[in-house]
C-alpha cells in the first residue's frame, strides 16, 4: 500500500496562477495600508487556492511483477558443428536455473532456427518480435546464446535492458571453405565463361599448408583433380558441353581437424544456350509458303538465315545475258561442302532435283546428318516425281518414301496417339478444331516416328534420328494456309518453331528426357517418353543413399513426382537409358560462409548497451544487479538491471479540502479579519 498527494485542479493551472497573483497582490496591499488583518485575508486567499487545486490523497494497491530476462539460444545450422549443440544446451539449463533462483524474476527462452531460404541467422528479428511480445518494463536483460554469426545485426532494435553474448565454439576450432564468385545463370556453349573461386583456411588454421586438392565433376560425371593454392583467387575457365542445364561440382576434400566440410563443395548450375542458330533455307520452285518459313526464322533474333529461292534453273535458256541478270548464283560448293558443318539445321522447302545440287553434295548433305546435323523437308508435288530428293543419295536418311501420288484433297491435319506423346506436336493450341489443307504427298513411313496424319490417315509429320542426327519430313507444302486463316487458321507458327527447335536440339524439346525443378528443398522430377510406362526412378542423394520412386502419368507421354530433398547437395536421377543431377539448396549456404565464432558481428549492439561478450569455453560467468546506464558486465560476470516493476490492483482517492470545509474556514477567516480591522 503506498499513498501519495495528487492536484487536480477545478480550474486551468493558468487561472490558478492569474488568482494567486490577484490574491497576492491584494494581501501585500492591505499591509502597506497597515490593515490588521492582512495575514487573516491572505490565509483566507490561501484556503480558497487550496480549494480550487482540489488536493487529494491517493492510495494505491500494488502487486510487484517479476522482472523478465530473455535467453535467445541459436539453433541455426553453424550451431550444430562439433560440440556447440551441448555447450548451448548446458549452459541454458544452467542459466535457467540461476535466473529462476533469484527472486522476482523469470526467464523468457526463444528459439532461433534456421531463417527461411537462405537467410542465415536471424537473430536480431527474433529478438523484436519478442520485445513485442513482452513489456518493456520488465525486461531485466537480454542473454544470446550463440556463435555469433548473426546475419541480421544491422536491424534496429531499441533495446530496453542489457544485452550479453555467451559464446559457443573454442580458440582452436579451425575451417577450410571453397567460395566461387561471378557464377553466370547462362553460359554459351561452347564458349569459355570465368569463374572465380577461392579456398582459404579460416580460424587457428595449422602453419604449413598452402595448397589443397580440387575436384571438378560436370553433370555427376568422374570428377577431375587439380591442385590450387591456399587463400588466393583462382580465375577458371570454365566451357559447358551441352544446352539447357549443366550443373558442375566442386569439390575439396575434408582435412584433418577442420571444423566441417559442409563448406567444401559448391554446386554451380548454369544453363547452357546457342550464341546463333545457324539456317540454310533451299527453296526451289517460288510459291505461298517460302515466305512462312522466311518470316519464321528471320522473327527470331538469335537465327542466323541464309535463304536461297531458285529462280533460274539450269535448263532454263531465253538468251539473256549472264551480265544483264540481278540473280546471285547459288554458291553450292561454298554451302554444301565448305561450310556445311557451320549450319544448325538445312531446310529444303519444295525442292527438287534439277543438276544444281549434284549428287555429291547431297551424298555429304546425308553424311552431315549422321555426324549430328538436322534436315527439314517440306515437300511439295515435286517429292512424288522422278526428280524428287528421296531419289538421290539424301534418301538414304529420309523416314519416309513416296509412293509417287499426290493427294489434292481437303483433309484436317490430325495429331497421331504418339504425336499425342511428342513434344512437338503435343497440347498444339486449338485442340485439333483447326482449318483444312488441300494438298499432300503420299508417302510411306519406313523410319522414326510419325506424329501428324493426313487424309486417310497417311503419315503427314514424320521425325526420325540419323545417328547422331535429326531427320523431319513433311508431306505437304500447305502449312501456309493455317497463317493465312483459312477455315479458321491454326497453330502453324507455333507447330513449325517447335519442329526447327527440336531439330536443332534444344533439350525443351527432347522426346526422351529426365528433368528436375528445385524449389528450395523440394524437386519436381519429370520423366517425358514416347512410352506407355516406365520404370521407377532411381535416386541417389548426396550421402550415397537410393531411394526409388515411382513416377505418375500427369499427361500423355509426362511422368512426374515430387521429392522432398532431406539435405543440401547434389541429387542424381536414374530412369532407364535416361541420367540427370540436379543441386538442392543454395551454391554455398549461408550459414557455412563463416562458421568460426565471433563477437564482433554484435559488438556495436552490445556496446549500445555496455554488455558483454563471454566465450563459454572460459566458463559461466556469474549473474549481478546493475543500475540502469551503469556497466553491466565485467571480468568473469554479466549484469541483470532490476526494473521493480508492479501491477496496480486498487486506487482509492480522499479530498484533503471538501467544500464544506473550505467554506466554513473561508468565512471564519474573512470574519475573523473583518472584526479586527473594525476595532481599530
Amino acid at each position: 500500500m503506498t499513498g501519495t498527494v495528487i492536484f487536480d485542479p477545478l480550474i486551468p493551472w493558468a487561472m490558478v496562477t492569474m488568482v494567486a497573483v490577484i490574491a497576492t497582490i491584494s494581501v501585500v496591499l492591505a499591509a502597506l495600508r497597515g490593515l490588521n488583518g492582512w495575514a487573516l485575508r491572505g490565509l483566507a486567499a490561501a484556503v480558497v487556492l487550496g480549494a480550487l487545486c482540489n488536493p487529494s490523497y491517493q492510495q494505491e494497491d500494488r502487486a510487484p511483477l517479476t522482472d523478465i530476462v530473455v535467453m535467445l539460444e541459436d539453433e541455426s545450422a553453424s550451431q550444430q558443428l562439433s560440440d556447440r549443440p551441448e555447450q548451448t544446451v548446458s549452459a541454458a539449463d544452467e542459466l535457467a536455473a540461476r535466473i529462476g533462483a533469484r527472486a522476482n524474476t523469470e526467464v523468457r527462452r526463444v528459439a532461433i532456427p534456421d531463417g527461411e531460404g537462405d537467410a542465415g541467422t536471424q537473430l536480431m528479428t527474433a529478438l523484436s518480435s519478442t520485445l513485442a511480445e513482452e513489456p518493456r518494463a520488465r525486461i531485466a536483460g537480454i542473454i544470446a546464446l550463440s556463435d555469433g554469426r548473426v546475419h541480421d545485426a544491422d536491424l534496429p532494435v531499441n533495446l530496453p535492458a542489457p544485452m550479453h553474448l555467451l559464446m559457443t565454439g573454442k580458440e582452436t576450432d579451425w575451417d577450410r571453405r571453397l567460395s566461387i564468385r561471378n557464377a553466370p545463370a547462362f553460359a554459351i556453349i561452347g564458349e569459355p565463361v570465368t569463374l572465380t573461386l577461392r579456398v582459404e583456411d579460416m580460424g587457428a588454421a595449422p602453419a604449413g599448408s598452402v595448397i589443397a586438392p580440387l575436384l571438378i565433376s560436370v553433370d555427376g560425371a568422374e570428377p577431375q583433380e587439380f591442385q590450387v593454392p591456399l587463400g588466393q583467387d583462382i580465375e577458371l575457365p570454365v566451357t559447358l558441353p551441352h544446352g539447357g542445364r549443366n550443373v558442375i561440382e566442386f569439390t575439396v576434400p575434408t582435412a584433418d581437424g577442420e571444423l566441417t566440410d559442409r563448406n567444401n563443395k559448391a554446386l554451380i548450375q548454369m544453363n547452357g544456350v546457342r550464341d546463333r542458330l545457324r539456317v540454310l533455307l533451299v527453296s526451289g520452285e517460288p510459291h505461298p509458303g517460302g515466305r512462312t518459313w522466311r518470316n519464321l526464322l528471320k522473327s527470331d533474333s538469335s537465327v542466323d538465315l541464309v535463304h536461297f529461292t531458285i529462280l533460274r534453273p539450269p535448263e532454263k535458256q531465253d538468251g539473256v545475258p549472264v551480265s544483264e541478270l540481278s540473280l546471285i548464283a547459288f554458291p553450292t560448293r561454298e554451302l554444301f561442302l565448305e561450310k556445311i558443318d557451320d549450319f544448325d539445321l538445312i531446310i529444303f522447302d519444295r525442292y527438287k532435283r534439277r543438276g544444281i545440287l549434284p549428287s555429291l553434295y547431297l551424298d555429304n548433305v546425308a553424311s552431315y546428318i549422321r555426324a549430328g546435323g538436322a534436315v527439314l523437308v517440306a515437300a511439295g508435288p515435286d517429292f512424288a516425281g522422278a526428280d524428287s530428293l528421296f531419289r538421290s543419295p539424301l534418301g538414304s536418311v529420309l523416314p519416309g518414301a513416296p509412293t509417287a501420288r499426290v493427294v489434292d484433297q481437303p483433309y484436317r491435319p490430325t495429331v497421331t496417339d504418339l504425336g499425342e506423346r511428342h513434344p512437338v506436336s503435343t497440347g498444339l493450341p486449338g485442340g485439333g478444331d483447326w482449318g483444312r489443307w488441300l494438298r499432300q504427298v503420299e508417302i510411306t513411313s519406313t523410319t522414326g516416328h510419325t506424329v501428324m496424319s493426313g487424309t486417310g490417315d497417311r503419315p503427314l509429320l514424320v521425325l526420325d534420328r540419323v545417328g547422331a542426327g535429326r531427320v523431319a519430313l513433311l508431306a505437304s507444302d500447305h502449312a501456309w494456309l493455317w497463317n493465312r486463316g483459312y477455315e479458321g487458321g491454326g497453330p502453324q507458327l507455333e507447330l513449325l518453331r517447335r519442329l526447327a527447335h527440336w531439330m536443332m536440339k534444344e533439350p525443351e524439346l527432347e522426346e526422351e528426357a529426365l528433368t528436375a525443378q528445385a524449389t528450395g528443398q523440394t524437386m519436381r522430377i519429370q520423366r517425358r517418353t514416347l512410352e506407355d510406362d516406365v520404370p521407377p526412378l532411381r535416386l541417389t542423394d548426396p550421402s550415397g543413399n537410393v531411394t526409388e520412386l515411382e513416377l505418375t502419368e500427369s499427361r500423355p507421354g509426362v511422368f512426374e513426382t515430387v521429392f522432398e530433398g532431406p539435405e543440401i547437395g547434389l541429387y542424381r536421377l536414374e530412369n532407364g537409358d535416361q541420367i540427370a543431377v540436379i543441386g538442392l539448396g543454395p551454391a554455398a549456404p549461408r550459414e557455412f560462409e563463416q562458421t568460426i565464432s565471433t563477437g564482433d558481428i554484435l559488438a556495436p549492439v552490445i556496446a549500445g548497451v555496455r554488455g558483454g561478450v563471454v566465450r563459454l569455453e572460459d566458463g559461466l560467468p556469474r549473474l549481478r544487479d546493475v543500475r540502469e546506464g551503469r556497466p553491466a558486465a565485467g571480468r568473469g560476470w554479466i549484469g541483470l538491471t532490476p526494473r521493480n516493476a508492479y501491477e496496480t490492483r486498487d486506487v482509492r482517492q480522499t479530498t484533503l479540502l471538501p467544500g464544506w470545509l473550505v467554506l466554513l474556514l473561508t468565512a471564519a477567516l474573512i470574519t475573523t479579519a473583518w472584526l479586527r480591522e473594525g476595532r481599530r
